[in-house]
């Protein structure tokens, strides 16, 4: 098996991450893809730092082990906090969720008046730059995971979350794999003067981009596989997996593992 073969490898805290799979096989149909959710002991956001970087490198030595071609740290925490640590200790190139954003963001705004939403740890890190205004949404993690996309539930949360940036942002950073599921209600109420940044979007391009100028490019004829590995198989994961990659109508098999 040549490098070219190898999987992609990503992890997460949980199954947020699999937004970012999502967008990986959509710009990526031929590539292998090993996956590696924490769910056991998710959420990361709210440990210290120390305790996030042992669990990414926990994560880390998982894929490494399934010699994969690359890694991509599909967890805005992990990527404010324990990226350094996880490059450092990692064989194969990383890639972390902030930088992509941050470009795009960048790159996007015509004020440079960013806003940025995410978990209580990646809003207090500062791992992100160039930020005009902050908020922590981390109630909407569960609600997500609950399987609560849209109506009027969800439109409380959405407004207490995103008032704030209504005339004073022109562009807002999802800084949590769980908000892209959500993001037409986010839309839908902050309307067409902010524009979201989804950085599950931007680092499945800055992946393609290495893989083609390094030659690491999967060329096989089928669609490649996906392996997806859980540390704890929670019904409630289960019953919300195909809401993060966008089919309802395939079953995913995860298999639960011990890391």
């Amino acid at each position: 098996m040549g490098a070219s073969d190898l999987p992609i490898g990503v992890f997460d805290s949980g199954i947020g991450g699999l937004t970012v799979v999502k967008q990986l096989k959509k710009i990526l149909p031929k590539e292998n893809i090993v996956y590696l959710g924490d769910t056991a002991r998710v959420p990361y956001g709210t440990r210290s730092k120390k305790v996030i970087e042992e669990f990414a490198l926990e994560d880390l030595r998982f894929l490494l082990k399934r010699k994969v071609k690359c890694v991509v740290v599909a967890c805005n925490t992990v990527s404010a906090l324990a990226l350094k640590k996880v490059k450092d200790n990692s064989s194969m190139v990383v890639f972390g969720m902030i930088n992509p954003a941050n470009a795009k963001a960048l790159k996007t705004s015509k004020n440079k008046k960013i806003g940025l939403v995410g978990t209580r740890a990646t809003v207090g890190s500062n791992a992100y730059k160039n930020i005009y205004m902050k908020r922590h949404a981390s109630l909407l993690v569960p609600l997500v995971e609950e399987g609560i996309t849209k109506g009027p539930e969800l439109d409380i949360f959405i407004k207490k979350y995103f008032k704030d940036f209504k005339g004073k942002v022109d562009t807002l950073i999802l800084g949590c794999t769980h908000y892209p599921i959500i993001k037409k209600s986010i839309e839908k109420y902050l309307g067409q003067n902010i524009t979201l940044v989804d950085p599950a979007e931007e680092i499945a391009k800055e992946v393609k981009k290495y893989l083609k100028d390094n030659n690491l490019l999967n060329i096989q004829k089928m669609k490649g596989k996906t392996e997806y590995h859980l540390t704890d198989l929670n019904p409630r994961f289960l019953k919300t997996a195909n809401n993060f990659l966008g089919n309802t109508n395939t079953a995913i098999s995860f298999k639960q593992v011990a890391i």
